[in-house]
This record gives structure tokens, C-alpha cells and sequence, in this order.
């Protein structure tokens, strides 16, 4: 890691101060090492516990800005005295890039940023990058039951970072991704200049909606289309195990009914041990009523054996809390930032294009069982409907038609096995090895927003050539990384906001782009 001078941060303290009008107002929003607030503050929203190690590299300042206009002198002094960006939203980067860097550098915390306006009847929403998207559905709710979102299911999410990447939550099946509703959106790129849909161009506009807006500014807002729910949504979770429930089966059978079902109806999928068993937990959001719900289930998927007293009715926003395995009552938990239960945790994804055999999902239960596994999940999330409707080049986010489902091996681990944490990493790599054969390939698509360093990583100092960000572009991106490699060279060529797996500018001419 590179060490900093003392002075290169005193000189950004210094420039900072001297470009902000209002003098007073900067210093309670500063925070450098010797502040007795600096550690919480950095670790109010670590959300992988991985990051929070000694040998983690910290921030030389963090800075949680009151107001938009605090930010564009934040990156000329940062760029005057060859300083980084990290900008963090919610904190939920499974690689802690929005927190983490291995030069000298500082953390833009977006957590005052956080105003939500709903205009009902323009079924629209100005979101501050900082909010959490469980404030976002809250809300709404406060306005209106009969309008909703289609973001995250974990509700303590940042919507900087989760629409950034595209974003998805159980409405993807009838309304697509977080990222396909945004309409607006106001950002401060590499020069200081806040611009919004109309002054960035619609090229960077695209780029931002799926391309990770990290690469390309600091978001400070996103207009967002809201979208129509049905007064009654109705939710269940059923499990099975797969010693003498069928679980296994049923997750078979699953991959041919969840994503070519109706759109209303998303069911998903969440694997997992339990003491001495596999359960399998099919979770789901229908937007309508229960009778409708069980009749279509009884004919599409009659083998889950689903039936009335399964089923619960409630509003959209209730079933926002029910999904991410929350009670129901209060709704104000939505506005918790908190996250309870943090762990370490590696993250791989997938995209699975052709049903995988039952032999492979019984070779998957297999290693559950294995000591390393003992708090990992599969999870799967069915795509179809409108995500086959969208072109791939709609939005950098490529995963569209003729995805079944996404599928997410989530390895999670205690802090008090930290010094294990290499063989729960490798593990996870087994795991990604041990399912080669059965998603997709060339590339083998994965989800930014479950960011994977394993997949390869940018220089970190000098220069990454197009073929070198390509081993992970291309999956993330597929044939979209092309044009973000345009939008940036275009936007940030000198490469100001850069991180492992940032946007690379490349001369105009190179890998004809």
C-alpha cells in the first residue's frame, strides 16, 4: 500500500476549506484519524465484516457531505493533491470498494444525502444516492399503497451503488430492474460539474444504469419511475428438505416454471443447511390475491403442493419487509440502516441459461454438507417475463432474454473464523469450479452487484489496458462493455475515479472501440 505524505492530506484539508463559501459548515462533516469519530463513522456501514480487519486499508478523510454542492470541491482537491475516491452509499460493495483502497485516498460518505420526494401523480420519485432503498419504499407507502418499486429485496441497500449496477428485486419479473426505471438522474464528474440527464448526454446516462456510476462520477440523485401494485400482494415461504421432502426435485422442477410464469408471480429460491438437513426455501411476492396465487400454482407448479393457509395477504410495502425475511409490523423498520447478524462473506454469481441436471443440484447438496459450508446459501432469483422483453444493450446490464434465473453462492463465515477466512474463500472457489459446467460461458456472466475480484482486477496504479479489464468486463458487461470503454474514455480519460474493476479509458484508436 502506498503511503501518503502528511502533506498531500493537509493540502486537501486546506483546498477543501478554501473552496467551500461557508467555512463552518465543512467541519462537522470532516473526518480524518485523529477524530475520536473516525472509526465508527468508517465502520457505520462496513456491511462484509471482512473489511473491518486491522490490515484493512483506511481512508485518509472521510467526508459525509450536508449538500450536493459540498462535493465537486472535494474532487478537484482530491485530484489537485493525488488523492483517490471512494464513494459509499450503503456500504453493501461484497468486494468493500466503496470503502477500501489500496493507495491514499478519500471516502465521499453519502449518509446525509438521504431525501426521498414522491410526486404521486406523476408516479415519479427524486431518490438521494444516499438513501437506503427501504426508505425509498416507505416512502412511498406514506403517499400511496398502490405504487412501489422495483429495487432491492435487502432493504438496508444504498440506492447509489444498487441502481448503479442495475439493481433487482422481486418485481424484476413485471417491471425489469431498478436501473431500467431510473429517468433522471444529477452526478458530479471528474471536472467538478454537477450535471443531470439533459447536460450529461444520453450516452453517460446509459453508462450509469447498469455500468457501475462509480466509474464515471459521484451520483447524487436518481429520478425514478414508479410503478403500479395491486392493493393486495400476497407472499408465502415454503420449505422443503431433501432428505424426505423432495427438495431437491422441487428445485429441479422450479428452474422450468419460475421464469416462464406469469409476470406477476416471482418465486425464489434460497438453499441452505440446517443442522443435520438441506432445506430449501421457496419465497414469493404475487401481485395480486391468494385464491388467484393458488390456483395458478396448483396448475404450473402443482408438485409444491401449495395451498391457501401458506399464504399471506398484505400490501406491496408490507411484502417488501416479508421478503427480506423481516416482520411485517412496524413498517418503520424500512428506515433502519442497520444491518443485524454481519458476517465475512464471498460472493460468487452466475447466470444459468439451461436447466441444470438433477445429478449436479444433488452434487450441489453434497457440498453443503462440507464444514466450510456450513452458513453458505444458494440463491436464485427467476428471471423471464419483462427481463426477456429488454435488449441486452438497453443498459449496460446484458443479462436479459434467455437467462432462466440468476444463481449466487454466498459463502458466509463469522468474524471469530476470520483467520479461517482463506479456506471459506477457497471453498467458495470450489464451489465456482464445481458449477463450470452447468451456467453460462463465453464469457460466464456474472452480476456486478455481486462484485467478484476473483474474476480480475484492474492495475492499481498506472495503466490497465482494454484486454486486461475485459477478463472482467465482458462477464459483468458482455458485448455493453465496448461502449462504456467509449463513455469513459469520453467522460474521465485522465481516469480520476478508478477502482480494481473500474471502467478503463483506452486511446481511441486501441481494440477498435
Amino acid at each position: 500500500m502506498t503511503t501518503p505524505s502528511t502533506s498531500s492530506v493537509s493540502s486537501f484539508l486546506e483546498c477543501f476549506a478554501q473552496e467551500c463559501e461557508n467555512h463552518s459548515s465543512i467541519t462537522n462533516v470532516i473526518y480524518t484519524p485523529t477524530n475520536p469519530s473516525y472509526t465508527s463513522v468508517l465502520q457505520s456501514t462496513i456491511r462484509n465484516t471482512r473489511f473491518l480487519s486491522e490490515s484493512t486499508p483506511k481512508p485518509q478523510v472521510i467526508i459525509t457531505p450536508e449538500s450536493e454542492t459540498q462535493i465537486p470541491p472535494i474532487i478537484r482537491c482530491a485530484k489537485k493533491c493525488g488523492l483517490q475516491i471512494r464513494t459509499r452509499s450503503g456500504g453493501h460493495d461484497m468486494e468493500g470498494l466503496s470503502y477500501v483502497a489500496k493507495v491514499p485516498f478519500v471516502i465521499i460518505d453519502l449518509v446525509n444525502l438521504t431525501e426521498v420526494t414522491v410526486d404521486v401523480e406523476a408516479k415519479t420519485a427524486w431518490v438521494e444516492a444516499g438513501a437506503t432503498t427501504g426508505v425509498v419504499y416507505y416512502k412511498i407507502a406514506e403517499k400511496t399503497r398502490t405504487l412501489g418499486f422495483p429495487g432491492a429485496i435487502c432493504t438496508t441497500v444504498g440506492v447509489g451503488g444498487h441502481y448503479g449496477g442495475g439493481g433487482y428485486g422481486t418485481l424484476l419479473r413485471k417491471y425489469g430492474l431498478a436501473g431500467d426505471n431510473v429517468i433522471d438522474a444529477r452526478i458530479v464528474d471528474a471536472n467538478g460539474d454537477i450535471l443531470d440527464r439533459e447536460s450529461m448526454g444520453e450516452d453517460l446516462f446509459w453508462a450509469i444504469r447498469g455500468g457501475g456510476a462509480a466509474s464515471f462520477g459521484v451520483v447524487t440523485a436518481w429520478k425514478i419511475q414508479l410503478v403500479d401494485v395491486p392493493e393486495t400482494v400476497t407472499v408465502f415461504s415454503i420449505l422443503r428438505n431433501v432428505e424426505e421432502q423432495n427438495g431437491a426435485e422441487l428445485w429441479h422442477r422450479w428452474q422450468y416454471v419460475a421464469p416462464q410464469a406469469d409476470k406477476d408471480l416471482f418465486v425464489g429460491v434460497i438453499v441452505y443447511r440446517a443442522d443435520t438437513t438441506v432445506q430449501v426455501n421457496f419465497f414469493s411476492a404475487f401481485q395480486g390475491g391468494a385464491d388467484r396465487l393458488v390456483s395458478y400454482m396448483q396448475e404450473v407448479f402443482p408438485e409444491l403442493g401449495l395451498v391457501r393457509e401458506d399464504c399471506t395477504e398484505m400490501s406491496w410495502v408490507e411484502s417488501t419487509l416479508f421478503s427480506n425475511q423481516m416482520p411485517i409490523d412496524p413498517l418503520d423498520a424500512l428506515l433502519n440502516r442497520i444491518q443485524p447478524g454481519l458476517r465475512q462473506l464471498k460472493a460468487k454469481s452466475d447466470y444459468v441459461r439451461t436447466a441444470v441436471p438433477l445429478d449436479a443440484i444433488q452434487g450441489m447438496v453434497s457440498m453443503l454438507r462440507e464444514p466450510e459450508a456450513d452458513e453458505t446459501i444458494y440463491y436464485m432469483v427467476p428471471y423471464g417475463g419483462r427481463m426477456d422483453e429488454i435488449s441486452e444493450s438497453e443498459t449496460p446490464f446484458p443479462h436479459r432474454a434467455g437467462a432462466l434465473y440468476k444463481l449466487a453462492g454466498l459463502t458466509y463465515w463469522q468474524d471469530s473464523e476470520a483467520a479461517d477466512a482463506d479456506r471459506y474463500i477457497s471453498w467458495s472457489r470450489k464451489y465456482y469450479e464445481y458449477t463450470t459446467p452447468y451456467v453460462s460461458s463465453s464469457p460466464r456472466e456474472a452480476y456486478l452487484n455481486y462484485r467478484d475480484l476473483d474474476i480480475g482486477v484492474n492495475n492499481v496504479v498506472g495503466e490497465t489496458s482494454y484486454e486486461q479489464a475485459s477478463v472482467w468486463g465482458k462477464p459483468y458487461y458482455k458485448d455493453n462493455f465496448d461502449r462504456l470503454v467509449r463513455v469513459k474514455t469520453a467522460v474521465d480519460p485522465d481516469n480520476f475515479f478508478r477502482n480494481e474493476q473500474s471502467i478503463p479509458p483506452v486511446c481511441k484508436s486501441a481494440a477498435g472501440i
